[in-house]
């Protein structure tokens, strides 16, 4: 059974999609309250199980499908934790959390080279986190972890473009790179003092100047 400790601002986040009446009152489905307790434990794979029981019959719930993208996200299932972080957005479209993890469990897909696909597959997975960070920029330009980790995908997308092969398109990850540079670049603007992006502004400098 994974047991995960988790800290309270990671558990503030993954309950953050909720009103405050849902936070105040508990939910009627047993399977639900279930899952939020494992959650809240960090017991991720039994916040699986019970969040997936208490579906279809909650299935017009968006907090029970955040949930259920939360703990699939913090269990490593990528792909599973984007469906879920889908329908969420489906149901509430102003919920750029869901935007966020949807965006991210997309991109860690997309470069995971165990994951069967071909570079045009990974190419639309990419785009699609880019267009999700977007969205989610458009209601909060205030957070700047949406800026680095959009950067992110505009240098994953670059690397994919950039690499000798039928995805090979030289002005396409050039202009990824730029863009990659541009959001990291922003973030600097939020914390200047952080290395590990002023890192990555210098990397992706670097790999757009080594185009072939």
């Amino acid at each position: 059974m994974k047991k995960v400790k988790i800290g309270m601002a990671a558990l503030a986040l993954a309950l953050s999609v909720y009103s405050a009446d849902a936070q105040q009152a508990e939910h009627k489905n047993p399977n639900v309250r279930a899952g939020q307790q494992a959650l809240l434990s960090g017991d991720f794979k039994t916040a699986i199980t019970h969040l997936q029981k208490s579906l279809p019959a909650e299935s017009a719930d968006a907090d029970v499908h955040y949930l259920l993208g939360y703990a699939l996200f913090q269990n490593g299932d990528f792909k599973k934790a984007a469906d879920s972080f889908t329908k969420v957005v489906a149901l509430n479209p102003k919920n750029t959390s869901a935007y966020y993890y949807k965006a991210k469990a997309n991109n860690n897909v997309a470069v995971d080279n165990q994951t069967k696909m071909d570079a045009k597959q990974r190419k639309t997975l990419l785009e699609s986190s880019i267009a999700d960070y977007t969205k989610a920029i458009a209601m909060d330009a205030k957070d700047a972890k949406l800026y680095q980790n959009r950067g992110t995908a505009y240098r994953d997308l670059g690397i994919l473009q950039g690499n000798a092969g039928a995805s090979y398109n030289k002005a396409a990850a050039s202009d990824a790179y730029n863009k990659a540079v541009t959001d990291f670049e922003k973030v600097l603007t939020f914390d200047a003092s952080r290395k590990d992006i002023q890192t990555e502004v210098k990397k992706a400098k670097v790999y757009r100047d080594n185009l072939k």
